[in-house]
């Protein structure tokens, strides 16, 4: 009988043994971040003070087509500001990974009867959100660029902003997970995270960079996000992407992004002690 007992109370429901502990990483991810204002303050002002001062300085000298409400480089840069407020939250975000596992944290996560995809999921998630919100709320400036949004644009925008968070989040765990400081961290950022912003038609148009500065906007994913939101931001803009097509790639870039997270969460089972 006393076999019995034993046998009936191991089982227990994947579901929960993923989706609970995901939900607590990713509960960690918000509170931790919103305790930290300077982070808040940080992330939401620099893509503004950005905004700003360079589309006040390239202001009407700037000719980005024929479309209506991109006579002004202003309203051209705001939907790369919005990329940028997401890019800097998710990538940041994700330095948590780096200061769990100095803080023994991870440790302690890793040794305890949770998967990795748990992890995997609770961070990438708790990123997100974190992402998509401080994108979001930066519509709020959407009038000075000459945008007015209606609410089928605002859900769609919305989308957009998720999946662009997620990869890019993503993207944040696969480059942390096998990093021990952060200068290595900002390191890998600098020489490539922000030439992938760069590259994204967040500053200059595709049509006119030269040939293989065209090709590699081409072949970055995040151009079609960036072409997403312009597209609808401004409907009357011509795009070189149609939205559906720029949505599908954006769904595919999140897929093959969490799949590399979680290859690298699941590369090594134990971590040399420091």
């Amino acid at each position: 009988m006393a076999t019995q007992s034993v046998a009936i109370s191991r089982p227990v429901p994947a579901s929960a043994g993923v989706l609970l502990p995901a939900f607590t990483l990713w509960w960690r991810e918000i509170v931790r971040f919103y305790r930290q204002k300077s982070r808040v303050v940080g992330v939401l002002a620099s893509p503004l003070v950005f905004w700003v001062v360079i589309g006040s300085g390239f202001g009407t000298s700037f000719r980005s087509g024929g479309g209506q409400g991109q006579q002004h480089y202003m309203d051209y840069f705001y939907p790369g500001a919005l990329i940028m407020i997401v890019l800097f939250t998710s990538i940041f975000t994700m330095m948590s990974v780096i200061e769990d596992r100095k803080e023994g944290f991870l440790l302690s996560v890793l040794v305890a009867p949770v998967p990795r995809s748990a992890i995997v999921l609770g961070k990438v998630l708790g990123g997100t959100t974190l992402a998509a919100i401080q994108g979001m709320i930066f519509l709020v400036f959407a009038p000075f660029a000459g945008v007015h949004l209606e609410p089928i644009q605002v859900l769609l925008v919305a989308v957009v902003v998720f999946l662009v968070s997620f990869a890019l989040t993503a993207l944040g765990f696969a480059i942390a997970w096998p990093m021990d400081s952060t200068q290595a961290f900002h390191g890998i950022i600098n020489l490539f995270l922000i030439p992938l912003w760069l590259l994204s038609g967040a500053l200059f148009p595709l049509s006119g960079a030269s040939g293989w500065i065209r090709f590699l906007m081409y072949i970055n994913p995040l151009t079609y996000g960036v072409e997403a939101l312009r597209a609808l931001l401004y409907p009357g803009m011509e795009s070189p992407f149609p939205l559906p097509s720029a949505m599908a790639t954006l769904i595919l870039f999140s897929l093959v992004m969490f799949a590399l997270a979680f290859l690298m969460a699941n590369r090594r089972t134990t971590r040399p002690a420091a």
